[in-house]
């Protein structure tokens, strides 16, 4: 087994990047990044490598970074419900701002709303497109990474496809 560091170096981009597709985010992926490998060292004895090493840190990255997001619309839900309680009014809920390295400027908006779509996806839908558009991988990979068959991936991916248009368009008929 290799040593913590060589893990680390070896895997910490891959889960820093798979954090930035859930976040959005620099500082967000960057503790979630955190997160991930905290417990990767604290439960590396566990590790029975029925999977590649890669796979199993991949499920505890896409599982922090769901919890994280969990955690943080919950919390943005409470300080929301405080605040109306507070003055009574209304706030309408702010997204946080795109924050991508290496986007090219014209297409920032594009992906603001392709990204403002894949985050109203289920959880599920938001990881296949994540794992299969984003982060390149086969969808053999994915059912290994995910735990679930490859007909799976490919029913979650054509769903997941489907309300991602339907959240498009939904955006675009709002600007006009």
């Amino acid at each position: 087994m290799e040593h913590f560091h060589q893990i680390y170096q070896k895997h910490s981009q891959l889960v820093y990047n798979l954090a930035l597709q859930y976040t959005q985010n620099q500082q967000d992926a960057e503790e979630i990044t955190q997160d991930v490998f905290v417990s990767v060292h604290q439960n590396i004895d566990d590790f029975r490598a029925e999977s590649q090493l890669e796979t199993w840190i991949y499920r505890i990255g896409i599982n922090k970074s769901l919890d994280f997001l969990k955690a943080k619309r919950s919390k943005k839900r409470r300080f929301f419900f405080n605040k109306i309680q507070l003055d009574d009014e209304e706030q309408p809920l702010q997204l946080p701002n795109f924050d991508h390295p290496g986007v090219l400027l014209e297409q920032k908006e594009d992906l603001t709303a392709l990204f403002r779509a894949i985050n109203q996806l289920k959880d599920q839908q938001k990881t296949i497109i994540i794992l299969l558009k984003i982060e390149g991988k086969s969808q053999k990979e994915v059912a290994a990474i995910l735990d679930i068959t490859t007909k799976a991936v490919e029913s979650l991916f054509q769903r997941a496809k489907k309300n991602l248009r339907i959240f498009l368009n939904k955006q675009k008929e709002n600007e006009i």
